[in-house]
């Protein structure tokens, strides 16, 4: 039981520390910042580019965030020893 407990505990830790990750991804002036929770806290456009392109990227850069925001906490996990 104490042991669940504790494991409970680093899980709680690791998951307060994912939460702070953060990840800028930038594609052709596009530009996105996600946290650990995937929430988009910052984007930047470029006016330069017509609405169609700014939609592409921003998609682009909106997946490539994500994804590294999961490869993180696949590592953060692997390294707690709590693997898949």
């Amino acid at each position: 039981m104490l042991d669940q407990l504790k494991k409970i505990a680093e899980l709680k830790k690791l998951q307060d520390s994912l939460k702070k990750e953060k990840v800028v991804v930038e594609r052709n002036g596009i530009t996105i910042e996600m946290n650990g929770e995937f929430a988009v806290e910052d984007i930047k456009l470029n006016p330069d580019l017509v609405i169609e392109k700014q939609q592409e990227f921003l998609k682009q850069c909106l997946n490539e965030a994500r994804q590294e925001i999961q490869k993180k906490m696949a590592k953060s996990l692997m390294s707690a020893g709590i693997g898949f």
